[in-house]
């Protein structure tokens, strides 16, 4: 690692912002296994505009619950084969999108999935883990949590009360 970076320890998990597209909070996974970090993306769509490849998806930044979804519409920045931890392989569509992680905002390439079978709506990969943080395993949410008041309207809306 270069001298140039400043080193951020991450726990396991950490909340976690999309800001370039309006996502403030989410909970997201930290995973080294992976590569390029994923995201839970729902009603995936491409297009052409301006004879370039774009994208458009909801995200549902708050687990379990599809409350406060955010349409994103981005460009198409690659194609890739993903493999997962049991061997199956899938081809995703990958985006660029600023990732605001502790209390900095770096540029993450993000593969688009359906995850619905994962707790997290996102995942956290070595690309952006790369560019100056660490992670402490022992550990959760130590770059903080939104406010009470996030955290509340986000249970209720998952518990649906």
């Amino acid at each position: 690692m270069s001298g140039t970076h400043l080193t951020s320890a991450v726990g396991w998990r950490e909340w976690v912002g999309l800001p370039g597209v309006g996502v403030e909070w989410m909970k997201a996974k930290i995973d080294t296994g992976a590569r390029t970090s994923s995201l839970h993306a729902f009603d995936l769509a491409e297009f052409e505009r301006d004879g370039e490849s774009w994208v458009s998806f909801e995200v549902h930044p708050w687990q379990r619950s599809a409350a406060d979804a955010v349409r994103v519409e981005v460009p198409v920045h690659d194609r890739r084969t993903v493999r997962s931890s049991s061997g199956h392989s899938e081809d995703r569509v990958v985006v660029r999108l600023d990732l605001r992680l502790l209390d900095r905002v770096v540029p993450a390439e993000v593969t688009l999935a359906r995850r619905d079978e994962m707790g997290f709506r996102m995942l956290v990969g070595r690309e952006v883990l790369e560019q100056g943080y660490v992670v402490d395993v022992s550990s959760s949410y130590r770059g903080g949590r939104p406010g009470r008041a996030v955290r509340r309207s986000n249970r209720r809306r998952v518990d649906g009360s």
